[in-house]
Formats: structure tokens, sequence, C-alpha cells
């Protein structure tokens, strides 16, 4: 955060408010007339029974409280630079679990671990240059991310190209990013004793613990020796206004994965192995397994009809498939409801639904013959509904101040998530914008 205060105080001091004049001698309007800072404040909880750390039974409680500040700089008539902050701080019941015997109660699936595996901070940042063309029907983009976890450091970057023409109402637009990924291979506990063909039963995990079931316990186990995960993406967009109140986007994305896609703490159990248990705790017969390489495509439309001054109606729709076979449909309406000049209501639904993928299985329903196994739920049949309500404040003279900053919108929206496999969520955000004077 040091290193973003002073980069926004080097360029907020070179800022020049005045217009310029472009090479025909005419003056152009910037694109972004000054300074404004967005913040963003969410929580964020949830709660389910099929935790894939536990081999998809067990608690999935989590709470999560993250913050954002983002901050675009206009550096001159053409060019913005943009700056953002994420800082995210969770407790997780689940992810607690990949020790469950370093608490002071008998391991459970479906109660904490108070050890330290429970907590963690997740920090990001990326920063983008964009430039526009003097005519403004072309802008170009440029940016770099980082990203920190305690078991994974990601490095990305990317760009974006857009071309406006037709007066503006259509806009063609390509955009690409790629992200290096490193992981930390954190194991369960009781797969440990077994890396690098270790002693399995006589560590202290084994000696201070009864195990019952069978208890000649030796887990399928080999271990992982490639920690990176590297992702490509590029998109294709294409909007067009098509009379005086419709707008439709078209919108296409590939990505390609390729490394470690599988999670090394998510647990996997086999029907046709004899179970062995510490406490209430089943011991993970293997480790999640899963192809090294993915390629997902997407392909989306939105559509905006302006009713009236006071309603709008947002829609969109989505189909993905990708060569794990998961196919899924993603359908969405928000309806704008104007109050006042400055008050907008915002309610809105989305429902989504997938396929299995071909390598998942529920809780002890694989086979210790196959290949790959997941027991994530994020990969099972599931459909969802999101049900969502926002409120927003806009004063475009931003009157409202706070030192040298004027408000220019406060944003409040609830969102409540649900699944038909017992998972549900709630999120609450809270945002807003100021602007440089």
């Amino acid at each position: 955060m040091k290193i973003l205060l002073i980069i926004l105080l080097v360029f907020s001091v070179s800022i020049i408010h005045a217009q310029e004049k472009d090479e025909s001698g005419t003056y152009k309007k910037r694109v972004l007339e000054s300074t404004e800072i967005d913040m963003l404040l969410n929580y964020y909880q949830q709660d389910g029974e099929n935790a894939a750390v536990t081999g998809g039974k067990g608690t999935e409680e989590l709470q999560d409280v993250s913050s954002s500040l983002v901050i675009a700089i206009p550096l001159n008539d053409d060019d913005v630079l943009t700056i953002n902050g994420n800082i995210s701080a969770y407790t997780s019941a689940s992810s607690s679990n990949i020790d469950p015997f370093d608490g002071s109660h008998p391991a459970d699936p479906f109660v904490a671990s108070s050890g330290a595996s429970g907590n963690d901070v997740w920090s990001n940042g990326i920063i983008t240059f964009s430039h526009s063309s003097d005519d403004r029907n072309r802008v170009w983009s440029a940016d770099a991310s980082f990203s920190q976890e305690f078991d994974y450091v990601s490095l990305g970057f990317g760009g974006s190209y857009a071309l406006l023409f037709n007066e503006k109402n259509t806009e063609v637009s390509l955009h690409g990013n790629v992200y290096i990924d490193s992981w930390k291979l954190i194991y369960p506990r009781e797969i440990r004793p077994f890396q690098q063909g270790g002693s399995g039963l006589n560590d202290l995990l084994f000696q201070r613990n009864e195990i019952t079931g069978n208890p000649d316990y030796n887990p399928q186990f080999t271990e992982i020796t490639d920690k990176g995960r590297n992702s490509y993406s590029a998109g294709l967009n294409f909007s067009q206004v098509l009379s005086a109140r419709m707008q439709g986007m078209i919108s296409t994305d590939v990505i390609l994965q390729n490394g470690l896609l599988s999670t090394p703490f998510h647990r996997v159990y086999f029907s046709d192995v004899e179970d062995s248990f510490i406490d209430n705790f089943h011991l993970a017969d293997a480790i999640e397994r899963l192809p090294d390489s993915r390629l997902k495509i997407a392909i989306g439309g939105r559509l905006n009809y302006f009713v009236n001054e006071r309603i709008s109606v947002r829609t969109y729709y989505r189909y993905y498939f990708d060569d794990w076979g998961i196919t899924s449909n993603t359908a969405s309406i928000e309806l704008p409801i104007k109050i006042t000049d400055k008050f907008t209501i915002y309610p809105s639904y989305r429902y989504y639904n997938q396929t299995a993928a071909d390598y998942f299985a529920p809780y002890n329903e694989h086979l210790s013959s196959e290949k790959y196994y997941t027991s994530d739920y994020d990969l099972s049949k599931f459909n969802a509904s999101n049900y969502g309500f926002g409120i927003s404040y806009t004063d475009i003279f931003t009157s409202g101040h706070i030192w040298k900053f004027g408000l220019k919108s406060i944003d409040f929206k609830y969102n409540n998530y649900s699944r038909n496999s017992a998972f549900k969520a709630n999120m609450f955000s809270l945002g807003v914008k100021f602007v440089m004077d």
C-alpha cells in the first residue's frame, strides 16, 4: 500500500487540469476530467455440507471481509493510469480441516479445527495504462497484476484494443491476459507422513491417535512434482446501438490452462477401499487428481432496453463448455428503476446450471482404478439462483465534499445465492466514488 500511495502522489502532482489541443489545433475533451477514487467494502458469508477439503462431505462455512481501492488518474487528455488494490481476510471451516487433528476437540468434517489453516489474507494489485486516440475512436490498454494467498502466488499481464465506428454506434474490442501461478504444495495432514517415502504410520499423528475401521491405513499417494499453472485468455466483444432505446452486445472468451489444476489438499475417498478413521474423521484415500490442461469457451450476449426515463431492462445470457465435460447456462435480468433524480433501485435475478465434470463423483463413490478424480462440488451437476437488490445514489454535481474530493455516488447491494446442493451464501457490498475537484 505504501508503494501505491507514493505512485498516487507522484502522478497527482503531475496532473494538468487544462485541456490540450490536438494535431488539428482544435480543443478536445479529456478522457477523464479529474482523478476518481472508488472504494468498495464487501462482506461474504456461506455455508454448505459438501466441502472439497474433506472429500465432498463436511462443513463449507466461510466468512470473508474484503476491500478494494481503485484510483483512476488522468495523465493528460488521452492517457489514464488506474491503480487497483484489493485485500481480503477470511475464516474458513473447511480449510481449517486441512489438519483436523490440531484442535482440542475430536476431529470431525462438520466441525472447524482451531488450527492456523482456518484463516488467511488474500491480496491483489493491478496497474492499468490506457490511451485513447484524438478522435476517441480507438482505445488500447495494458495491465500488470500480482496476487498472493497462503498457497499460491500469481503474476499477470495483458492488454486490450477497442475500435469504435459508425458514429460510435458500433464497437469491436479484443482483450487478452496471461497469468503465471506458482503453488505451495500443502497436503492433508494424514498424507504428509507418506511424502518422500516417509515412515507412514510411525508418524506422531498415528502414534497419538487410534485408527478405527481399517487399521492398516495406506493411502494411494504420489507426490506432485509440478508447482506451476499458466492461464491464457482471449476475448472478442461486439456491441451495437440498435435503436434509440436498445443496445446489444455479443462476446466470446477462450481460456487455456496448463499445469497443476487440482488442489493438493482436497481429499478423495474410494468406495472399493476399506475406510480408516481417527475420531469421526475419515482419513483420505487419495488427494484430488485432475488433468494438467483445460480449455474453456464461453459465448454470451447482452441486450439492454430503455423503457422510459424511469425504467430500464438489462438482460444477459452466456453458454459455456470445456473439455472436462462441463456445459453451463447463465441467464440474468436487472431492472434499474429511477426513483428520483439521484436515487435508483435495481432488483436483479441470475439463474445458472451446469453438468458435472467427467472426473467428479460424490463422497466415497470414486474407484481406486480411476486415473482422475475429484469430489469438489464446484465441478458437480447443479443449478443455482442469485437474487439481488441494490440502491444507488448519484450526484453528478458532487455537492458533498470530503477535503478536496467531491462525492459522486454511493452504491449498496445485497445478494442471496443458493444451490440445489444445500449450499447457500449472502453478500453485502458498499461502494463509494469520489472525484477530485
